[in-house]
């Protein structure tokens, strides 16, 4: 009989965690979940609904659980993340799970919101799954991903640097899905009356250096499994630098940094289905 082939996962999930929890010690201020967190919040308070419970993925601090709060269209929430910071104020149960193995039974929360956490697990088809099965009927999630464009200059510089200098590019994209693909991810896992947009925000840096060094303060630096283990040399880290600074930086000399955010939101049926 021929043998079971095992692909290796697209992302080493235990390096996301040890990142994250460096970018934790490093005092991260996450400012990219909080633009998400507050966008989230906008959305959630246009909705004439009230949910409880509600669970909330991809929050370390807990800036999304609060924000949930904030909406006044939430209640009973509950803040989850691979990591968490310690000593939280007030009184967010925190839980640390993974998104790959919710721990949940099915029909359990009203609302289920995710902020970019989604972009780093290996089946993105499952979750999405798994995250309907586990609203009530009539339930909604909400969630915000990065897209495509986020960091297309880093990712750009580090090309250009690597096929230079080190005879070889590492891979450092992940397969990030689209509008569409989003669109057809949700309506594949179940969810009804999908929504799909996304925005384009731009943050500017005094370098490359000091966006990079951003980057490991969030814990969003490269945790592919196919990644080239050996660091890049600092020779490779100056030009791609150079780079940057020579193709996207504006008049007065800072850098212009990319960050694309694909919001999503679907509904769980009257009747749930159990697939």
């Amino acid at each position: 009989m021929p043998q079971k082939t095992h692909h290796a996962p697209l992302f080493d999930r235990r390096l996301l965690r040890v990142r994250r929890n460096r970018a934790i010690r490093l005092g991260g201020d996450g400012f990219l979940l909080q633009l998400a967190s507050e966008e989230l919040r906008d959305r959630l308070e246009m909705n004439l609904r009230h949910f409880s419970p509600v669970l909330c993925l991809g929050d370390p601090s807990p800036s999304l659980a609060q924000a949930m709060l904030q909406s006044g269209k939430a209640d009973d929430v509950i803040s989850a993340d691979l990591n968490h910071i310690p000593s939280q104020p007030g009184n967010i149960p925190a839980l640390i799970l993974d998104e790959e193995h919710l721990p949940f039974r099915k029909g359990n929360f009203e609302l289920i919101v995710s902020a970019m956490n989604l972009q780093w697990v290996n089946d993105l088809p499952g979750t999405l799954r798994r995250l309907r099965q586990l609203l009530k009927p009539d339930g909604l999630f909400l969630g915000v991903m990065a897209g495509g464009q986020t960091l297309i200059e880093l990712r750009t510089a580090l090309h250009a640097a690597e096929d230079t200098l080190e005879g070889g590019v590492s891979p450092r994209v992940a397969p990030v899905a689209d509008l569409r693909q989003t669109g057809d991810l949700l309506l594949g896992a179940g969810f009804a009356a999908p929504v799909i947009d996304s925005d384009i925000r731009t943050i500017r840096y005094d370098s490359a250096m000091s966006l990079m060094h951003d980057l490991r303060r969030l814990g969003a630096t490269n945790t592919l499994s196919a990644r080239r283990k050996k660091p890049l040399r600092r020779k490779t880290l100056s030009y791609a630098a150079e780079f940057y600074q020579d193709h996207f930086s504006d008049p007065d000399g800072r850098i212009r940094a990319s960050f694309e955010f694909i919001y999503m939101s679907g509904w769980q049926r009257q009747k749930g289905r159990d697939d």
